[in-house]
């Protein structure tokens, strides 16, 4: 008898207030790389109503606008109305920066760029699955594409009365390991107080999900939909909820689907292997279930600061591999240089790439910004495993 179990990952959107600090802070992360590729930054957001305050360690050898980009990051996400309990042009903006430690640094900087220190000690995870064409958990993959078609319909105008803030979820049902059927989705959406219920769900049904749903391929006939099941969503925001840099870690890689760290991207220049390593994690995995070695993969690294080399490297296949995971292990040390100067160069990071990064997931994205999703190392990988 097939083996059937259901999961469910959650996605938000670009207004929710959780993201719109994690691109606020990855709008300074950008400033600085677009001009300063060596700069150091970990860059701290929070908003409230009324107000952003930005704070954090940088050492650049630029200046950096933070109330502009704040304001601009504001107006590009669609806080635009002071009745919104935000608005980009009357909202305080604090900025509270120093330099960063130079303890930190002493453990980072060497004489060669190929010596360079981990930023800080920590674990990293990088995850693929073979489920679909993005190798990525397909829960959290609709429900990032849910998520995006909320934030275009009301970028657009179609959905006139929609308002920035958002989430959605979506449950899949599996069968012996691969998805076949989505169970149920879920979407919450801010909008205008005038707005009946009766409408919002007709449009959210129709105007959101079908459209994702179809082109998954997935059998959908009798999805459960729960469109604003509190039965009113007025109050959304910064407004309704303080938002903080770093709070939706689960939401920016896989869904729950795998284990995490812990560390947070966005925020963070490459340097700081939170994010270098967890990009770089991701790149591993997926090269590795590409070619063939697993149909799942995860790959955990583990770093001490001021360390190039990760103190660990550890492969689980959860009973999928093909070939000998210690055979695994050795193809990754032998095909990847996983020191942060080796990551930072072979993935190109010292870029003003992140901004995009900060809403809908930094994995399973088909931008060329995102290098880590190349796969430049099947081929390697088979020839080095006998595929």
């Amino acid at each position: 008898m097939a083996e059937k179990n259901l999961f469910t990952s959650e996605s938000v959107t670009e207004g929710h207030p959780d993201k719109v600090a994690d691109a606020i802070s990855d709008s300074v992360v950008d400033a600085i790389m677009a001009e300063d590729p060596d700069g150091r930054v970990a860059c701290e957001t929070l908003v409230t109503t009324g107000m952003a305050l930005v704070a954090g360690e940088i050492t650049t050898k630029i200046y950096v606008d933070i109330p502009k980009l704040t304001r601009a990051k504001l107006f590009e996400i669609g806080y635009t109305d002071a009745s919104y309990g935000l608005d980009y042009e009357t909202c305080a903006v604090i900025t509270s920066i120093d330099e960063q430690s130079p303890d930190i640094a002493m453990g980072v900087d060497r004489s060669s760029p190929e010596e360079q220190g981990a930023g800080d000690q920590g674990l990293m995870f990088g995850y693929a699955s073979n489920e679909n064409d993005q190798y990525m958990p397909t829960p959290i993959h609709l429900a990032h594409r849910l998520a995006e078609r909320l934030a275009a319909v009301r970028k657009s105008g179609e959905i006139p009365y929609l308002r920035p803030d958002g989430k959605t979820q979506v449950t899949v049902e599996y069968e012996d390991g691969r998805p076949v059927r989505v169970d149920t989705v879920v979407i919450s959406t801010q909008h205008a107080a005038e707005t009946t219920l009766e409408t919002i769900r007709a449009d959210m049904v129709e105007h959101v999900a079908k459209p994702i749903l179809e082109a998954s391929g997935l059998d959908h006939a009798a999805v459960r939909y729960f469109v604003n099941p509190t039965g009113r969503f007025v109050l959304g925001g910064p407004h309704a909820d303080c938002g903080l840099t770093g709070r939706k870690i689960i939401v920016d890689t896989y869904g729950g689907m795998g284990r995490h760290g812990g560390g947070a991207f966005s925020g963070k220049d490459p340097s700081k292997v939170d994010r270098s390593a967890s990009y770089a994690a991701r790149w591993v995995a997926k090269n590795l279930v590409a070619a063939g070695a697993a149909d799942r993969l995860e790959l955990q690294l583990a770093y001490a600061i001021g360390v190039a080399q990760p103190v660990s490297v550890r492969v689980d296949s959860f009973g999928t591999a093909h070939v000998a995971e210690d055979a695994i292990v050795a193809a990754v040390r032998e095909l990847w240089n996983l020191t942060p100067n080796g990551i930072i160069e072979a993935l190109q990071l010292r870029r003003a790439i992140y901004g995009p990064t900060a809403a809908y997931g930094h994995f399973g994205r088909s931008d060329a910004s995102f290098s880590w999703e190349s796969l430049d190392r099947v081929d390697a990988v088979k020839a080095q495993l006998g595929l």
